[in-house]
């Protein structure tokens, strides 16, 4: 017959027996196999005592601990649930919705959306995205949402639904064919600052009251027209950044903008009339399809010309031009001296090809109406593709003072002569100038050309060619 315990055992048995997992593995198999009896002495009590008078205490910690971590979640503060809220990504908030009554709705008023369909079958993503917009009901400071599936069936509800909540930032990136529409609705957002919108076709409505608020725009891999293109910028009267890359259906860029600060535009276009006299810094990439340029200005309107495209560029810090955009403003006759200063132009990113002495009398034109310049990074353009033009410039004669420049880096250099002979021009115009570092990309006798380099004479003092 089983020994009956005394309260206190049974007590101590029963703050125990939870705790086993917990006690030594050792101590475990004693109490689990028979062992014999030891004599009672003063000092076996107190250790056992003292044993489990602290498994006790680290028991009660646990429960208390365990029954208040519900109450605590509880009874945070909104704005400690809400950072927490934003480092969780959309599907990991919904399920916050489980661990007390007041987190239940605590997602709904998440301020940023952010929805990827990466790790979601389709169905389910349209499901989550239904779900979302659907229930959320605070402000959406910014919504994104990107896919490689199709959801074209779906799109304008969620345009629709999403245009209701009135976000104040929002990001398309979907990339199934065919270019997803951008439904009027959006174009009815009035407190709308930010908008990035790729793989897209835009055709404003007929009643378009524009983007008073707008700051930033980004359009990529779109189609529009001329006329929408333009009436879109200058119907956002406080669009400080511009984006403008791989479109189609555009031809001629009429842009007015008086607070733009950045400008960046990639694509094939014929003509661009820029208005922006707060611009900060542009890049103008042109690349052409077909054939382009087809309006050539005639030799009396090249002044027109060039102001009409770098007029309001007076003021940038930053400009990068790209090859087919220099041979643009080159076309017809370049002016010797251009029309404009660039008195705070201080960095210059351009690609030029330098067989085409047109395109080097461009950029030389370019660097003495830049009297501030400091860097200067160029990447070489093959002569095989370039459309030569010289038989109507002589040999370049020009000399200027480049009383700032101190960096200068020439990428994809070939060691072709027309190269050197430019590396050549600028040690010596340069007198400030400390390092000339040329990427090598050449097939010639390498360390020929560098010889060539190395006996160039120099201005600085200091300037260094470094060659990789």
């Amino acid at each position: 017959m089983a020994r009956q315990q005394g309260p206190a055992a049974r007590r101590r048995g029963g703050v125990l027996w939870p705790l086993r997992s917990c006690l030594a593995a050792g101590r475990s198999r004693r109490a689990a196999s028979p062992s014999p009896v030891l004599p009672h002495t003063p000092t076996a009590t107190p250790r056992q005592f003292n044993l489990d008078s602290e498994a006790m205490s680290t028991c009660k910690m646990a429960t208390v601990e365990a029954t208040s971590v519900p109450d605590r979640l509880s009874s945070l503060p909104p704005e400690i649930k809400g950072n927490i809220l934003s480092r969780l990504n959309i599907v990991e908030a919904v399920r916050t919705c489980t661990l007390s009554s007041t987190w239940r709705d605590a997602w709904t008023d998440m301020p940023k959306i952010s929805l990827r369909d990466g790790k979601f079958t389709r169905t389910k993503f349209v499901t989550l995205v239904d779900m979302v917009l659907s229930l959320h009901k605070g402000t959406i400071e910014q919504f994104d949402i990107s896919g490689s599936e199709s959801y074209h069936d779906e799109f304008a509800r969620w345009m629709l639904m999403l245009s209701s909540r009135s976000p104040r930032s929002i990001i398309i990136e979907l990339k199934s064919r065919p270019r997803y529409r951008i439904p009027s609705c959006i174009f009815s957002i009035s407190h709308l600052k930010s908008l990035h919108l790729e793989n897209c076709t835009i055709s404003l409505p007929r009643v378009f009251q524009g983007f008073k608020s707008l700051t930033d725009l980004s359009l990529k891999f779109f189609s529009s027209t001329n006329m929408d293109i333009q009436n879109l910028i200058s119907f956002c009267p406080v669009l400080t950044n511009l984006i403008l890359n791989y479109f189609e259906g555009i031809n001629r860029l009429n842009i007015q903008a008086p607070e733009l600060e950045y400008l960046n535009v990639v694509g094939d276009f014929e003509d661009i009339d820029l208005d922006a006299p707060n611009l900060k810094a542009a890049i103008l990439f042109h690349y052409h399809k077909s054939k382009a340029y087809q309006s050539i200005p005639i030799a009396h309107d090249k002044e027109s010309h060039v102001k009409k495209s770098l007029g309001s560029l007076s003021e940038i810090k930053t400009l990068g031009i790209s090859s087919s955009f220099m041979k643009y403003l080159s076309k017809a006759c370049i002016l010797t001296k251009l029309p404009i200063m660039f008195t705070r132009l201080e960095d210059i990113y351009l690609t030029i090809c330098f067989w085409d002495q047109r395109q080097v009398l461009t950029v030389c034109s370019l660097f003495q109406n830049a009297p501030n310049l400091k860097k200067l990074l160029m990447w070489s353009y093959p002569g095989s593709t370039c459309d030569q033009d010289q038989a109507s410039i002589q040999e370049l004669t020009l000399q200027m003072q480049m009383n700032h420049l101190i960096t200068v880096s020439v990428n994809d250099f070939r060691g072709v002569d027309h190269e050197v002979h430019f590396v050549a021009k600028l040690l010596s115009w340069a007198p400030a100038l400390e390092e000339v570092r040329i990427e090598w990309k050449g097939e010639m006798d390498r360390s020929m050309v560098i010889t060539k380099l190395l006996a160039l004479p120099r201005v600085s003092p200091r300037a260094k060619i470094i060659v990789t």
